[in-house]
């Protein structure tokens, strides 16, 4: 039905080239001088990351731990949940994303972490804090320590009470701490300490790549 409207094909994309491709937009945002850069994308039902020091990183992974899955899997219904009910989704999550772990080369270090993602940059808007760069457009940071002590906050208030934090929209309110939980287990995972968040993801990433190819088949390569 959406190819009958829009009069194009549609191409359904795996959770790798969602990687590859959040992938090439950082690096297009953040350039070479950035160096080996680490990407971290949490969406509704999948957590991309995805490593490499030129434009199609060396490692991309999927795995199934989105922040809307994690609140619908691990998390009290109405939203609320205890220290003992954290912890148990805690360790769901250390569970899922242990592909990653396994997979992602022990010796190489980033130069770079960075995360991108609705739930990143309302994670980072309420515990982060602006990073102003002489030269460059002012970004959000967060380091894994903010995060840690927003995360049981934010459990034990209502959904309704977080739509009044600074960064949580109210389409966030309720799998926020689910997101938070899987931003805190990836980040500690990979021995990553502070992110910075990068605005452009996989929009951006799946317009770059067509325009690449579109000037490739205009020159005639």
């Amino acid at each position: 039905q959406i190819e009958d409207r829009i009069g194009q094909g549609v191409t359904v994309l795996s959770g790798v080239d969602e990687a590859r491709l959040t992938f090439l937009a950082a690096r297009r945002w953040y350039g070479w001088d950035s160096g080996r850069l680490l990407l971290m994308d949490i969406g509704g039902g999948s957590l991309e990351v995805a490593m490499g020091s030129d434009e199609d990183p060396n490692v991309a992974i999927s795995v199934p731990a989105g922040a809307g899955r994690v609140t619908k899997q691990f998390l009290p219904s109405d939203g609320i949940a205890t220290p003992d009910q954290l912890e148990a989704a805690h360790k769901a999550v250390r569970k899922i994303i242990q592909p990653i772990v396994d997979e992602f080369p022990k010796s190489k270090v980033p130069n770079h972490a960075v995360g991108t993602s609705k739930t990143f940059r309302s994670l980072a808007r309420l515990a982060g804090a602006v990073l102003r760069q002489s030269g460059r457009v002012d970004s959000w940071i967060m380091t894994r320590e903010q995060l840690e002590d927003w995360v049981p906050r934010l459990a034990a208030i209502s959904p309704d009470q977080r739509v009044a934090l600074p960064g949580i929209t109210p389409e966030r309110t309720l799998q926020i701490v689910g997101g938070g939980i899987v931003a805190d287990e990836i980040m500690k995972a990979l021995d990553v300490d502070e992110i910075e968040i990068c605005p452009w993801a996989l929009r951006e990433g799946a317009i770059l790549r067509w325009l690449d190819q579109f000037g490739r088949t205009r020159r005639g390569f």
